[in-house]
């Protein structure tokens, strides 16, 4: 199965039950698919080999052991040349509370998710990133105070849907 390759609904439904639980047994996904467990497991091998599967993870519940803000920040940078972008994201790659950083279009340049101790760690972070000078214009800070919706899941019955 290579990168290119279409999924077949089977195929897909390995993926949203794996979704779903990343450490159901082999044989309690087949029987979910509707397979036998040796060409399940087959299937699965595939799917990782051509990368579709990229890993799995536990999901941990942080409210249970620690206190936690979460913080979106939007970025602009000082100039646009490709070699600022590279200097900034290689910079902002390294930093532990960056949780996900996006170049995206609009009216500034990037838009990152902290996840940081306390209002003042992050201003403390925030500071240190200021002294690195990799570029940074100006910054906005939006503190998240609740989070109703949050999902590790990608739909793709729906993104599959439209192809």
């Amino acid at each position: 199965m290579e990168a290119a390759t279409k999924l077949d609904r089977i195929d897909i439904n390995i993926l949203v039950q794996l979704q779903k639980d990343g450490r159901m047994t082999n044989v309690s996904l087949a029987e979910a698919v509707g397979l036998s467990p040796s060409p399940c497991l087959q299937r699965v091998k595939r799917l990782e080999a051509a990368g579709y599967i990229s890993g799995y993870e536990a999901h941990i519940n942080l409210a249970k052991f620690a206190n936690s803000v979460t913080i979106f920040t939007e970025v602009t940078l000082s100039d646009h040349k490709r070699s600022d972008f590279q200097k900034f994201e290689s910079s902002i790659r390294n930093i532990d509370e960056v949780l996900e950083c996006h170049l995206i279009s609009g009216g500034y340049d990037y838009l990152v998710r902290f996840l940081t101790s306390s209002i003042q760690h992050y201003q403390e972070l925030m500071e240190s990133i200021l002294d690195q000078d990799i570029g940074i214009e100006k910054y906005f800070s939006y503190i998240v105070i609740k989070s109703p919706v949050m999902k590790n899941k990608v739909p793709l019955r729906s993104l599959m849907a439209a192809v």
